[in-house]
């Protein structure tokens, strides 16, 4: 049976959520977006239907009661989006977020992620931020394929992605053709995001194998281009930024024993590789690369489908998952 779906947030993502919803026989029941300019219209003309779906767009959260699940997908950082999340709780629907930081909130946002549970125990509702990354690709597969071993030693994850056959907003996020030293300085103070999740990712898989951290870093930079570089049509002269190149590490007995990273400019490579290390025995996996955005709506519709009857409060994607790796 198909769900009643609330979108909270009807940008490209949600609007691609939007319309895999649709093809999975889901039932869009609601939709809100701050946006002027969508604010009356049908969702159906957005999407480019054939026929209207005869749903408004509203900014007003109430549109969504009565909804089986909200797919929120509006903004990275927890603190920025957290009274959307309480609406959305609030309307008495299951809230399933792309929001990056939501995903492990116990690390920037702990008062925060009190809160959220508080107030979802109390409506009687579950909550969780999942997405292709974090949520599946470098850290739920990571903890899948760790779980096949005994006893872990490390983990490393590389996600690797061509920016050139990403859409325009991401390649803006990550500074492609400015110059490396404007885009190092937007990066630190906030006013450009790169990748937001390395922590994130990091502390699922710890969080999994019960493993307690000592520390956890994360980091990312720019990647100047060495010479002219052109890929998908995108052209990037010498000197400028192709993107961005980042990290994030956990670390217990002194050693790093987690390592996620995040490769995303213009040219490179498309893949992800995940390597297990036990012993004598170590484990590679290889993939030829995930897209993205179909990603993130699959992940974000998988976990809907699966929400409903979960326990209410706040829950991360280590709560759905059934293995549990070990670490020396």
């Amino acid at each position: 049976m198909g769900l009643r779906v609330g979108l909270y947030g009807f940008g490209s993502i949600g609007r691609l959520i939007a319309r895999m919803a649709l093809e999975r026989g889901h039932e869009i029941s609601a939709v809100v977006d701050i946006d002027p300019s969508l604010q009356g219209r049908d969702a159906g003309e957005i999407l480019g239907l054939p026929e209207p779906l005869g749903v408004g767009i509203s900014k007003e959260p109430a549109e969504l009661r009565g909804v089986d699940v909200v797919l929120h997908a509006t903004g990275s950082y927890l603190d920025r989006v957290y009274p959307q999340i309480l609406a959305a709780i609030d309307a008495g629907a299951d809230v399933v977020s792309t929001c990056e930081t939501l995903a492990y909130p116990y690390y920037r946002y702990p008062r925060l992620a009190r809160l959220i549970d508080a107030h979802a125990r109390r409506r009687g509702v579950s909550v969780i931020g999942t997405g292709i990354n974090p949520g599946f690709l470098l850290d739920s597969l990571v903890v899948t394929l760790a779980s096949s071993l005994g006893v872990v030693d490390s983990v490393r994850a590389v996600r690797s992605l061509d920016a050139a056959r990403r859409r325009l907003p991401f390649q803006r996020k990550i500074g492609v053709g400015m110059d490396p030293g404007e885009v190092r300085a937007k990066l630190e103070r906030g006013e450009l995001t790169g990748h937001v999740g390395y922590a994130e990712s990091v502390l699922l898989i710890a969080e999994a194998a019960g493993l307690r951290l000592e520390r956890v870093e994360e980091s990312q930079d720019v990647v100047p281009a060495e010479m002219d570089v052109e890929s998908h049509g995108v052209r990037v002269e010498r000197g400028r930024n192709l993107g961005i190149r980042g990290y994030g590490a956990g670390y217990a007995s002194g050693r790093e024993v987690v390592r996620v990273e995040f490769h995303a400019y213009v040219g490179a490579e498309e893949y992800e590789e995940i390597r297990v290390e036990a012993g004598e025995n170590r484990v590679t996996w290889r993939s030829t690369g995930t897209p993205g955005d179909l990603g993130t709506a699959a992940v974000i519709l998988s976990i809907a489908e699966d929400i409903g009857g979960r326990r209410p409060g706040l829950l991360l994607m280590t709560d759905l998952l059934p293995f549990h790796p070990r670490f020396r």
